[in-house]
């Protein structure tokens, strides 16, 4: 891991996505990778919550436009859009953020969650405007 992307990892992970134990394993402006646990993070039926998923689908993608964007700019989230396609109860979800375009003025990423076992429990897309 570059210092940039060590960097990016410990600076720009909020307190709520510290409530959430969201832990960010990899950033580039590529490719952006997390986990978090399910424990903690349910619905009243103890499935994984979708809010959770937004959160770090959110995350995950405006790191990964941050680290575009350089030095004295910044991404905001202007878009997101998540399908919910299963949930789970246990374990951990592990969520990668992949580039789909990376302009001057905006950035979107491809977001699939996952459970332990590799089965895609949510897919969705973030847009970030660039910022100077």
């Amino acid at each position: 891991m570059t210092d940039e992307q060590h960097q990016l990892r410990n600076t720009w992970v909020s307190p709520f996505d510290t409530k959430l134990g969201l832990e960010v394993t990899f950033v580039s402006a590529q490719r952006v990778i997390g986990r978090a646990p399910v424990a903690g993070n349910t619905q009243p039926f103890g499935l994984w919550h979708g809010g959770a998923t937004a959160a770090i689908m959110e995350t995950l993608g405006s790191l990964g436009a941050n680290a575009h964007a350089g030095p004295g700019r910044r991404a905001v989230g202007t878009e997101l859009n998540v399908s919910h396609l299963r949930s789970t109860t246990q374990g951990w979800v592990h969520a990668q953020a992949s580039a789909v375009h990376l302009g001057r003025t905006s950035a979107v990423y491809q977001i699939d969650v996952r459970d332990d076992e590799g089965q895609l429990l949510a897919s969705g897309r973030l847009s970030c405007r660039l910022l100077d």
